[in-house]
């Protein structure tokens, strides 16, 4: 299959790929990453083995739309949840724990 990294074109298949990353140790993944066998190697990494350029020379998603369209499983790293926004009150209270419970007459 022809696609295009980094303005290159590139006659990429899948056997191809399986051959270049035969021996090749994952880096830890902290984003993207594409898994070949029954390993998790980051994009970049992928790229750089596959293509032999820089990773500065290209991004993950051009790495992750090649992979996938081979057939790779490709994921994404999520993003971070955004943090709950909360009032002054509200982390005070928080702070403070949660208020003793009060009986009123008539309640026992």
């Amino acid at each position: 299959m022809r696609c295009v990294i980094a303005r290159f074109p590139f006659d990429l298949t899948k056997s191809g790929v399986l051959e270049s990353m035969k021996g090749v140790k994952p880096e830890p993944v902290t984003g993207d990453s594409v898994i070949i066998g029954r390993r998790h190697y980051p994009a970049k990494q992928v790229g750089q083995v596959v293509t032999r350029q820089d990773r500065r020379d290209f991004s993950t998603g051009e790495v992750l739309r090649a992979m996938a369209r081979l057939g790779f499983t490709c994921r994404t790293h999520p993003a971070a949840a955004p943090a709950l926004k909360t009032s002054p009150y509200q982390r005070a209270s928080e702070a403070l724990g949660t208020p003793p419970v009060r009986l009123t007459y008539g309640q026992v």
